[in-house]
């Protein structure tokens, strides 16, 4: 029989469920044998261990009702849906391959139960061909094949109804993937767009942060103040584009790599991240107003 779920996407599967709505085990076992039109079941050993694994790392959570357990997805647990949508998209077209391979094992299963049917019966007429009962036999025969033929028929329409819904599930699922980062594209944009609508509107920013940096940091190295007392003359060498915005985040980089290498370099203990706290604060301050339009 062919594996209904990859390693690890189960463990997906029932986040999904859940954030559809609450659920204890069985329903969550039901509905996925629905899902599957009853060509898979998954079994309770496979399934309540699942969720044990998904309340211990905080993704899902339950609540006692009736004396059964009813798991709720968590914030947690939607999240990691949200960043793995594409992976959920995939996992519903897996499930749709799941399901038509399932159905060809079954119409494999029906086609060798017919064959082994069809022999038995021959055998079993010719063996008889001198009894009376001989053409009651044979109808009955015939009846037994008409059946088993429609079995097949049946189990073949229902795998390739799932395939479809999984199909367009699957679908779905990858538009509303692709409009989630449509809209987060946009929001950055829009974002980005205020910010540099901000910086179009201050220039020296950065030899103001530079000393709220460093003017107030008492015990700072003799370079360090050296450093602060030529703050005008700081990063001299990235020349102006014409670009406002474009020249703050220049200088705004060239300041962030400084005082990481200075940390990389020196260290940092908990009271100068303290210490640190209060500079950029201040600093923060000083931009605000550095912003602010003057009249």
């Amino acid at each position: 029989m062919p594996p209904v779920f990859a390693h690890g996407r189960l463990r997906l599967y029932l986040l999904k469920l859940l954030d559809e709505a609450p659920r204890h085990g069985y329903e969550v076992i039901r509905l996925l044998e629905e899902r599957f039109q009853g060509l898979y079941a998954p079994s309770a050993g496979t399934v309540y261990p699942r969720l044990s694994k998904l309340e211990a790392e905080g993704l899902v959570t339950y609540a006692t009702e009736g004396g059964r357990k009813v798991y709720s997805i968590t914030e947690a647990g939607r999240a990691e849906l949200a960043d793995r949508s594409g992976e959920l998209a995939d996992l519903e077209l897996e499930i749709r391959d799941s399901v038509t391979e399932l159905a060809a094992e079954i119409r494999s299963d029906v086609r060798g139960a017919a064959g082994d049917l069809r022999r038995e019966m021959r055998a079993a007429a010719t063996a008889s061909a001198t009894q009376v009962g001989e053409e009651d036999s044979w109808k009955a025969a015939k009846e037994e094949l008409r059946k088993a033929r429609q079995e097949w028929k049946e189990q073949a329409r229902r795998a390739k109804d799932e395939s479809r819904r999984a199909r367009e599930e699957a679908q779905a699922a990858r538009r509303q993937a692709k409009e989630a980062q449509d809209r987060a594209r946009e929001e950055v944009q829009r974002i980005a767009g205020q910010l540099q609508e901000q910086f179009a509107r201050s220039g020296g920013v950065l030899g103001s942060l530079a000393g709220a940096w460093l003017g107030g940091t008492a015990s700072a190295p003799a370079d360090a103040a050296a450093d602060a007392a030529d703050a005008g003359g700081w990063a001299a060498d990235l020349a102006p584009t014409g670009d406002p915005a474009r020249d703050l985040d220049r200088l705004l980089d060239r300041f962030r790599d400084e005082v990481r290498d200075a940390a990389r370099d020196r260290g940092v203990s908990a009271t100068q991240v303290a210490e640190a706290r209060d500079h950029l604060a201040a600093a923060a301050a000083r931009l605000a107003t550095t912003f602010t339009p003057r009249p």
